[in-house]
């Protein structure tokens, strides 16, 4: 297997590099600005909302994302994951429940106000996706 050919020097790397990370700050931070002003959530309580949404979707032997799972899927670790789903089941947009199997597993589902509030706030992910990232479509 060989490998690409790279200047040495990597400068079209480092600037494809610069360039992505400067993307991904802007788009984070935007995030974080409107999906808190308009809706009371981060970018990172919007993400496991929405991981926990599609999850519902899924057939019903699927269901009910394990903490574990939703940590690798939502890119915290389990102690930040952990801290996120606590202020979201006090305000009530999820509940915790114990996994009958394993008694280490521990559930996470939505409630009826975490499912709405995921839906009035998707649009607004959706805007600032499309504002931060559109350029990207199609390389």
């Amino acid at each position: 297997m060989s490998e690409p050919d790279v200047p040495a020097d990597g400068a079209n790397l480092v600037s494809d590099w610069r360039d992505l990370l400067a993307r991904q700050a802007a788009t984070a931070c935007a995030l974080d600005r409107e999906l808190g002003e308009r809706h009371g959530l981060g970018m990172s309580e919007f993400e496991v909302l929405e991981r926990l949404y599609e999850d519902e979707r899924k057939p019903l032997h699927e269901t009910r994302l394990r903490v574990q799972d939703l940590s690798a899927q939502v890119h915290l670790s389990q102690s930040a994951l952990s801290r996120l789903i606590g202020r979201l089941e006090k305000a009530e947009l999820v509940e915790r429940a114990m996994c009958s199997s394993d008694r280490r597993g521990i559930y996470v589902t939505l409630t009826e106000a975490g499912r709405r509030r995921y839906e009035e706030a998707r649009p607004v992910h959706r805007e600032v996706l499309a504002r931060t990232l559109g350029g990207l479509q199609g390389g």
